[in-house]
């Protein structure tokens, strides 16, 4: 009798292994018909069911912190080739949720290249009454005794459960999501083609990492719409550089009621594979998104280019959108443009804020004097803090990749307008008619009270103001010509008089530091003559070191100290860069800063060591006047 149990026994436990491994072998996408690969959105991802599958969630880890519960979890991303893939993230809400059995909104973040799931977003989202999953894509985790670096990756890649610093992370199976590094040799987010670690045997956008992230994208959706606590009707999506373009991929999913991507999602349009193109550019997601869309698009960036932003308003299908374009910054930003991102999420998920509408703008180019007029009627709902239209003659009708140093380098003109009526009214002299006009405006409000999140790269901000700016408007040259729009702006040898608004055309990305960057020598305008001498005037209370950077060279500067203004002059030989190499003349100089210290940096991959000119600033802020070229009799 007990050897007839224990035989039963045994039969029960096959045929519950055959059945789980029947169960494992199901594919979560179905094969390619007659080898034919998908060849726009719907047939990329027909057969999906992002509900279908059990999750298997997993805790790694679990702990407290202000108030928060934050987790380290795994769960299923589907079957691929016969191996299961599992997402990593972190997960963070309220505790005290739970104990008043609230419905929460829930956000899924996205990061971006190089970057981590980071437990700082869960933490800042959940005070702001939000339940958030970072997902960890590329297998990277940043949480406190959970470190998981690229180092980390490989470690996990071979095995190596002995290694002190092991930690569990994103596992792609049979296929290879990973990103910076790839788990196999020429795994690149923008190929399609077959090989051993992708889903197709033929080129087919499902090789992508791209298709691979935005399916685990759409798993972690559910995740979030399954958690008690999480209300499955109130889900945002949003993301940084890489996660922006994610985003975009991820916002056509109908649980998405708000998105917003930063520097991502506008630009990737262009590709060797027509297949690419027509399955995965930015434009083929966008047309099907209809969720409230905000685009967090500095003006200098160079992967979510500004200039594609028009476009992409009239390709999506929802009519409630807003854009916020910081001037000068490239992929990175302050907080007054930073925290767009949750307010938007505030007023579609918690209704506890209401945006203002875009700004009204109008650019007349037939004028009385051939100066180019430009009227912005902003939304008066909220306090208006301030009004600044932002001019470029260095944009391109026809901008792509291989501009990226134009697009992080191009300098914005400001001015500020003047009030007539019920509008703002701004002229923008120009310098010459042979280059093309871009123009926008960008409103400042006042925040009932200050907000606090997490930024593009998880720094902790404060801000008591937001951002928000009309739709960039573009005019070709032949346009301006047309229009018998006139050149009455004269170069000029003074760059700077550092005075009124001048800061306006200037940057930093620390505002609280006094380190200040522009790209004033990028345009013509400010054009160093033959010989000349670059000269400013500074006055310091305390002896120190400043540094004057010139895109990669530098030199560092004796400042005396004390009430009166010193002169300082520098040749193009006073420039270093990090090589030895002197700066022969002015020619194409990009960027100029001023800074109490500058790293000059190897490029990736190289031995050289980093060097570090200047030192730490001592007393208040230095001033400045009288920035020029000096061109001796």
């Amino acid at each position: 009798m007990t050897h007839t149990i224990h035989k039963r026994t045994l039969f029960v436990c096959l045929l519950f292994v055959i059945m789980q491994s029947s169960v494992q072998a199901a594919e979560t996408l179905p094969a390619l018909q007659d080898e034919h690969a998908p060849q726009n959105f719907a047939e990329m991802w027909a057969g999906f069911d992002p509900r279908s599958e059990p999750l298997e969630t997993e805790v790694l880890k679990e702990w407290e912190e202000e108030g928060v519960v934050l987790q380290i979890v795994r769960f299923r991303i589907g079957v691929f080739k016969g191996k299961t893939a599992r997402l990593a993230a972190v997960f963070g809400y309220p505790k005290q949720a739970v104990a008043n059995k609230q419905k929460l909104p829930g956000l899924l973040q996205i990061h971006g290249g190089g970057q981590y799931a980071d437990y700082r977003a869960c933490l800042l989202n959940a005070k702001r009454g939000y339940a958030t999953l970072s997902i960890a894509w590329a297998g990277r985790i940043n949480a406190p005794d959970y470190q998981v670096t690229p180092a980390e990756v490989k470690l996990f890649w071979d095995g190596k459960t002995d290694d002190p610093r092991y930690q569990v992370t994103t596992d792609w199976g049979a296929l290879d999501g990973y990103h910076a590094p790839g788990k196999n040799p020429g795994n690149q987010f923008p190929g399609i083609e077959p090989d051993a670690w992708t889903l197709d045997n033929i080129e087919s956008p499902r090789n992508s990492g791209w298709f691979l992230c935005a399916l685990a994208a759409r798993r972690a959706l559910t995740f979030l719409e399954q958690q008690p606590l999480v209300d499955p009707d109130r889900l945002g999506v949003y993301g940084h550089s890489m996660g922006g373009k994610l985003t975009v991929l991820t916002a056509p999913d109908s649980r998405v009621k708000a998105a917003a991507p930063s520097c991502g999602g506008i630009s990737d349009r262009y590709n060797r594979s027509p297949l690419f193109c027509q399955t995965l550019g930015d434009n083929v997601s966008l047309k099907q998104i209809s969720c409230p869309i905000i685009f967090l698009s500095p003006a200098n960036d160079f992967h979510g280019r500004i200039g594609n932003l028009p476009t992409a308003i009239e390709e999506i299908q929802s009519s409630d959108w807003r854009v916020t374009c910081s001037p000068h910054h490239n992929h990175q930003d302050t907080p007054d443009f930073e925290v767009a991102t949750i307010l938007w999420m505030d007023q579609h998920l918690k209704g506890s804020f209401t945006f203002p509408q875009t700004p009204k703008t109008e650019l007349t180019l037939n004028t009385t004097d051939g100066v180019p007029r430009f009227t912005v009627i902003p939304d008066e709902s909220r306090t208006i803090l301030s009004i600044d239209v932002y001019y470029s003659r260095q944009g391109k009708t026809d901008e792509g990749p291989q501009d990226r140093l134009n697009t992080k380098h191009r300098f914005w003109h400001h001015v500020k307008p003047v009030k007539a009526e019920d509008a703002w009214i701004a002229n923008l002299p120009l310098g010459n008619i042979n280059q093309p006009l871009w123009v926008y405006a960008n409103i400042r409000y006042a925040l009932d009270e200050p907000v606090s999140g997490a930024g593009y790269y998880y720094r902790s901000y404060t801000t008591k103001s937001f951002n928000l700016s009309s739709l960039l408007q573009v005019v070709s040259p032949a346009e301006l010509q047309a229009a018998d729009v006139q050149a009455t702006r004269e170069p000029s040898l003074l760059i700077e008089d550092f005075q009124d608004n001048w800061r306006q055309e200037w940057f930093s990305y620390q505002p609280d530091k006094w380190a200040i960057t522009t790209h004033k020598l990028n345009d013509g305008l400010w054009k160093a003559p033959p010989q000349a001498q670059l000269a400013l005037e500074v006055r310091a209370a305390e002896a120190n070191q400043m540094v004057v950077v010139l895109d990669d060279y530098a030199t560092e500067v004796e400042l005396t100290g004390g009430p009166d203004w010193q002169t300082i002059t520098l040749k193009p030989s006073d420039f270093q860069n990090l090589a030895g190499v002197t700066l022969s003349d002015w020619q194409g100089i990009r960027q100029l800063k001023l800074t109490p210290a500058e790293a000059q940096r190897p490029t990736r991959g190289s031995k050289t060591k980093q060097r570090i000119l200047g030192k730490n600033w001592r007393g208040p802020q230095p001033t400045f006047q009288n920035l020029h070229w000096q061109v001796d009799p």
